[in-house]
């Protein structure tokens, strides 16, 4: 058995350009219609989301080790499904390209990816729903809207 090539983060990746990602992803999340309302409604003071998303993307790009969190529990219960992580990685990757250099970018879109990937597998078992190989979870209603909390 082969042991997958750990891959370095690309030089141009610092804590600088995290915060200036961060930043900008999560201005387009506030402002998207579709995703921003599961954020707004959850989150009350953004400065704290912020730092914590920054040393989560810290760790994640970096390898920092600075995020000791736990997203899954965190991200089961919202009312969310494939419409909303594409939505999600719609707005990270056009954040990630026009702010990062483009290999940089490229190491960010690739771990968004993932990371949307699980979450979404997450969600869908936690709802008691098998998803086939390449299958999307979708929430048997319309997508969440605010006025369902």
């Amino acid at each position: 058995m082969t042991t997958p090539a750990v891959q370095s983060s690309p030089d141009a990746i610092d804590e600088a350009l995290i915060d200036r990602l961060v930043e900008g992803f999560y201005a387009r999340v506030r402002a998207d219609p579709l995703i921003g309302p599961v954020f707004q409604s959850r989150i009350a003071d953004w400065g704290p989301h912020l730092e914590q998303m920054k040393l989560f993307w810290s760790s994640v790009a970096l390898g920092s080790g600075v995020y000791q969190g736990r997203p899954m529990p965190k991200h089961l219960p919202l009312p969310v499904d494939a419409r909303h992580f594409d939505r999600w990685l719609e707005l990270f990757e056009a954040a990630a390209l026009e702010l990062c250099p483009p290999e940089a970018a490229l190491h960010f879109i690739e771990r968004a990816r993932r990371i949307a990937e699980s979450l979404e597998l997450g969600i869908a078992g936690h709802n008691r729903v098998l998803l086939r190989k390449g299958e999307r979870y979708l929430r048997p209603s319309e997508p969440w809207t605010p006025e369902e909390d």
